[in-house]
């Protein structure tokens, strides 16, 4: 790809010459993506990184409502610059929900109204998606439903121009100017959801910058269970970083104020990976724990890392929950594999190690220090009621009975139609579009959606849940089963889901959750109708 060196997106759809981009570019991608179970480009830290398992893990504190009455609890966030110590002894400036990185968790209840007004202090717009979140679809975080700070004025992309110069609409810019009320019914089951920045062509630097934090959904039928509870029920968010110098985080932007032209310096449009492993904002953290079992939140917030995470010295991952929600029925694994954007509740009995181990989690799709993630240390016996039932939920399995239509999307590095020359990171041929609809399901309906794809793609639906049938063929591994809304798509791979449009009519998305291919085309509506 070295004759395509910093290109803008604009430049990426417009390059002459199409043969040669194809050979330039979809030839070194298809040779990356098939030669290894990551495919994205190194950012290398030029700080100097901490010795891993030296900081305690933080766990993000627990947001409280402003108020709650009616049936309705109201919170109220602001999202500013703040600087916070990541790398031992440095400095680093966040861009933060109330200054944090993550944000504070927010910890609602099914069948509850949650409000959240998010206030804008940034330099720049955001757009606050619940991911995973059954939510209207004017509190979904659409790219161009922005919240403007004080004082903006619209440039770039926000000024009618998309994704590569993609014309948009003039009506497709809805502002919220400051502040915003995103309201959130909670109509769904308890789950491990959480929200982050999607503003058009900026939310994979501003996601980087730290706006993400975990939003915990509760129920009757998760809180009768016996499972871990309290102190021994921890959020996990993962993720990777690179620092310069003087501990700012960097990152490949053409733009560093993400003010004017969007994108990433060339060799990173394949997905930006760092060099450092942040757990919860602190680098390869580790945890003092009891013997006993451990509930445990994963979330891979990374940008485009993919993890198969695994406990060293041995010892299996029970995972009880998928995106979405609890299983039907625990299921003992040796390793979780989780793609950007997705997650997995599992148990840990630290009962099987002596007081005094260590036990480290590991990601086995990475070598060096990018083979740790966390280390937990085993303190004290100690005594624990919990346990893992042998049945944890009455989970529905949507059959092919109810499949009401079945469509096919291509994920895929392609010339777009009557774009002229170059190419884009596209579905179906196409680069997303304000006033472009890929499919129009019935609300209540389920239909099979098929992802097909050319290189990794971890594939998020808003609004509607699914459950994976089919990869390849062949049914999905064991950590895929129930209800999720995000699905990792390896290269050259078919994914079957069964998708069910619940909840609201109206505007929603699909894209790509490698967030620089999200940035650059690979997204696209449907509506709910």
């Amino acid at each position: 790809m070295s004759g395509l060196r910093g290109l803008s997106r604009r430049g990426f759809l417009g390059v002459t010459g199409g043969t040669a981009v194809a050979a330039a570019v979809g030839g070194s991608i298809a040779a990356r993506s098939t030669g290894r179970e990551t495919a994205a480009e190194l950012l290398a830290s030029r700080a100097r990184l901490p010795e891993p398992f030296r900081t305690p893990l933080p766990v993000p504190r627990v947001a409280r409502p402003v108020s709650s009455t009616g049936g309705v609890d109201r919170y109220e966030i602001v999202q500013r610059v703040a600087d916070r110590e990541i790398l031992p002894g440095m400095r680093t400036q966040v861009w933060g929900y109330d200054g944090q990185f993550p944000g504070p968790t927010i910890v609602g209840r099914s069948g509850r109204e949650a409000r959240v007004t998010v206030d804008n202090e940034l330099p720049v717009p955001t757009s606050t998606h619940l991911h995973g979140g059954v939510t209207p679809p004017d509190s979904d975080g659409y790219p161009t439903d922005i919240v403007t700070p004080k004082g903006w004025r619209h440039q770039h992309a926000d000024a009618g121009t998309g994704h590569g110069g993609i014309h948009m609409p003039t009506d497709a810019w809805r502002t919220s100017v400051r502040a915003k009320e995103y309201v959130y019914p909670l109509d769904q089951h308890a789950a491990t959801l959480w929200y982050h920045d999607h503003r058009m062509d900026f939310s994979a630097p501003q996601v980087w910058r730290g706006l993400a934090g975990f939003f915990l959904v509760r129920d009757d039928t998760e809180q009768a269970l016996p499972l871990p509870e309290r102190e021994r029920d921890i959020p996990l968010m993962i993720c990777d970083r690179a620092f310069e110098e003087d501990g700012s985080f960097r990152y490949p932007s053409l733009d560093p104020s993400l003010k004017g032209e969007p994108g990433v310096e060339e060799p990173y449009m394949e997905g930006v990976m760092g060099d450092v492993t942040l757990v919860n904002g602190a680098p390869w953290p580790e945890l003092e724990v009891d013997a006993a079992r451990y509930r445990f939140r994963m979330l891979n917030a990374s940008n485009a890392r993919r993890y198969r995470l695994r406990l060293e010295p041995g010892g299996p991952l029970i995972q009880i929950a998928s995106d979405v929600g609890l299983l039907a029925r625990p299921e003992e694994l040796g390793t979780v594999t989780l793609a950007p954007a997705e997650r997995a509740e599992v148990v840990i009995d630290f009962s099987r190690w002596r007081p005094g181990t260590a036990v480290t989690l590991v990601n086995t799709l990475a070598g060096g220090g990018m083979g740790n993630v966390m280390r937990f240390r085993v303190t004290r016996k100690a005594r624990d009621a919990s346990r893992v039932p042998d049945r944890l939920a009455d989970v529905e399995s949507l059959s092919r009975a109810r499949v009401a239509a079945t469509r096919q999307f291509d994920f895929r590095l392609t010339a777009p139609s009557g774009s002229g020359s170059g190419h884009a990171w596209t579905i179906n041929g196409h680069p997303f579009s304000t006033n472009r609809y890929l499919a129009t399901p019935r609300l209540g309906t389920v239909e099979r959606w098929r992802f097909t794809s050319d290189f990794h793609h971890p594939v998020h639906l808003h609004l509607a849940h699914f459950q994976v049938e089919a990869r390849n063929g062949r049914p999905p591994a064991a950590h895929e089963h129930g209800w999720k809304d995000t699905v990792d798509v390896r290269p050259y791979e078919t994914v079957d889901v069964l998708a069910r449009f619940a909840g609201y009519r109206g505007r929603y998305m699909f894209h790509c959750h490698n967030l620089e291919h999200e940035d650059m085309a690979m997204m696209a509506n449907f509506r709910v109708t």
